[in-house]
């Protein structure tokens, strides 16, 4: 008799584990039928179908989650195309700002094959010793 009582309250307790793990599991960590139908089967079958649930219907938090390799992984094949528009963006940004910094900075500057207008102070070529406008002779 003693068997049968310690028995029946494990069972209880078994039943009501199983109960609570079925409820709390993410819909997409029941395997074979869907959330509703594991807590109809857990409920209605106690010893049974806690027994059913922990040895079919429960999948571990990493399963069927093998490495995927980048090129295999579809959300990073995605990320792929905008970053490579994204580049695409600011060079073309880039280059519009430079050809903005260009029409900025593009001021009237004397043309190169002009001649720059000559000191009238500095010696004429040839002549160091006298500046200009003297007549070279010393009183």
């Amino acid at each position: 008799m003693r068997f049968l009582l310690i028995g029946i309250v494990i069972a209880v307790i078994f039943w009501v584990i199983s109960i609570v793990d079925c409820a709390v599991q993410p819909e997409n960590r029941h395997r074979g039928v869907g959330k509703k139908a594991w807590m109809a089967i857990v409920v209605l079958l106690p010893v049974i179908g806690g027994a059913l649930w922990f040895a079919v219907g429960r999948t571990s938090k990493h399963a069927g989650r093998a490495p995927v390799a980048p090129d295999d992984n579809p959300e990073f094949l995605s990320t792929l195309g905008a970053t490579y528009d994204q580049n695409e963006r600011i060079r073309r940004i880039e280059e519009e700002l430079a050809r903005l910094d260009a029409e900025d900075t593009e001021a009237p500057t004397p043309k190169p094959d002009t001649k720059p207008q000559a000191d009238p102070d500095l010696p004429v070529d040839g002549d160091d010793s006298a500046p200009r406008g003297s007549t070279g002779a010393t009183s």
